[in-house]
């Protein structure tokens, strides 16, 4: 993988601006932004200093700029890195990275100063995968996770494993070296103790992707219910915008929308769907369907049912609602129009009273949407898994480890319990990137944006 060139890119959002940020990395960062840049002279200056001056291509002045100096290896990428600030226009953006492209620099691939970083030993994979949840980032919690995680608190825990099982799996080699005389070096009972604790600490993690993959992605909320109980003016009461169309008319939302916001701290991504009815419409009919089987996806059901429904049909949708088997708000709309006795039966059944339209009991819906997640509890300096790469390299690593508990019960020879040790501490590597390929670090860092 080449990484002796020096690349460049704009790591400012694309468009104009007051200012943009163009980064350079490699050997000749500094050199080649030298040969364009009339102020001091970079190569004689320290490191982590700014300069002002012009960029020049020939005796054209293009713009005046600040530069940025981060002499290797004390740098994001741990070689020579250079930031140049200009005017946030697009066409003076352009003319500086064409210009030092034609001077010798290369344009960076997409994540490629991170993919940098990471092969020069500024932090592991699982680290340069939290730089870009971090940049992702987009609630109070969603940002303290990939913190944590940038900081190698995940990176921390799997390496304590990892050298725990390296001392047993050297301690089996050992074995293999001495197999004629038949001597054991690896205490069976100190392994299987070991890898029951291990086992305890990886089921954790695993288990912990539920509230992680929730706080980095948001909480799938679906608003459903029958046709016009009020779905879709909820959604809008909620983003306070008209997000949804609003219709007298039965069926108007024939598909599902969706949109999120941030409810102290913690993002809901919230799905309008389709009225749930029995319809002849082929494309109402399929809207329906669709509504069905987002309830199955979500996290949280808000079911909406109308102030002046029948209570034989809320009690048969209740009952139906229970047996989708996720946790459901249940709320009356058009809650102005209950008489007391109404009220008492909606209350009994634990229903949340509102008007969407007027937005009253808005704010009782938020605070019960918190306490439905239940997320207030989550300590977020704790390690919590929220990559899918990471969860399905932990379960391998388990079920390896399973195999050794299995032959130390069935005594198997060193070489069996060698080849499953090592086959632990190959997964374990693969979430750090201390066993890497190149397709999985391409699949990693192409995902990132440019600039990155």
């Amino acid at each position: 993988m080449l990484t002796n060139d020096t690349i460049i890119a704009l790591s400012t959002p694309p468009g104009s601006g007051a200012i943009g940020v163009i980064r350079l990395s490699g050997p000749e960062a500094i050199s080649l932004t030298n040969s364009v840049f009339s102020g001091k002279d970079l190569a004689k200056q320290p490191t982590h200093t700014l300069h002002f001056g012009l960029i020049k291509d020939g005796d054209i002045v293009v713009d005046e700029v600040v530069v940025s100096l981060f002499v290797g290896p004390k740098s994001y990428t741990k070689e020579h890195v250079v930031e140049i600030s200009c005017h946030g226009s697009n066409y003076i953006i352009q003319q500086i990275i064409s210009l030092l492209i034609r001077k010798g620099a290369r344009a960076a691939k997409p994540g490629e100063f991170t993919l940098r970083a990471f092969l020069n030993g500024a932090f592991d994979l699982s680290q340069a995968e939290a730089v870009a949840d971090l940049i992702a980032s987009d609630s109070k919690a969603s940002h303290e996770v990939a913190m944590q995680q940038m900081r190698g608190g995940f990176s921390n825990e799997l390496k304590d494993l990892r050298e725990q099982l390296i001392h047993f799996a050297s301690m089996i080699e050992l074995e293999l070296d001495f197999a004629e005389e038949d001597v054991e070096f690896a205490n069976r009972d100190q392994l299987r103790d070991l890898i029951q604790r291990i086992n305890k600490v990886l089921q954790r993690l695993i288990h912990s992707f539920e509230v992680g993959n929730v706080i980095k992605n948001g909480v799938p909320v679906v608003i459903a219910g029958k046709p016009n109980v009020g779905k879709s003016t909820l959604l809008n009461a909620l983003l306070n915008e008209e997000r949804a169309i609003v219709s007298d008319i039965a069926g108007t939302t024939r598909d599902t929308i969706e949109d999120e916001i941030n409810i102290n701290g913690v993002v809901f991504r919230f799905i309008d769907t389709a009225g749930i009815r029995e319809t002849a419409d082929v494309i109402e009919a399929k809207g329906v369907e669709r509504s069905l089987e987002k309830m199955k996806q979500a996290k949280l059901i808000i079911y909406m049912v109308d102030a002046q429904e029948e209570r034989a049909e809320v009690l048969k949708q209740l009952q139906d609602l229970a047996q989708q088997q996720t946790p459901y708000l249940f709320i009356v709309n058009k809650a102005e129009l209950l008489t007391a006795p109404q009220k008492e039966f909606y209350l009994e059944h634990g229903a949340l009273l509102i008007s969407a339209k007027t937005k009253q009991g808005m704010d009782v819906l938020e605070n019960a949407l918190l306490e439905k997640v239940n997320l207030s509890h989550i300590n977020t300096s704790e390690t919590l898994v929220t990559n899918i790469r990471h969860v399905e390299a932990l379960k391998q690593t388990q079920n390896s480890l399973d195999r050794v508990l299995e032959n130390i019960h069935n005594p198997v020879t060193s070489d069996f319990l060698a080849m499953d040790i090592k086959q632990a501490l190959h997964y374990l590597g693969e979430i750090t990137g201390t066993v890497t390929t190149d397709d999985l670090l391409e699949n990693i860092f192409t995902k990132f944006c440019i600039g990155k």
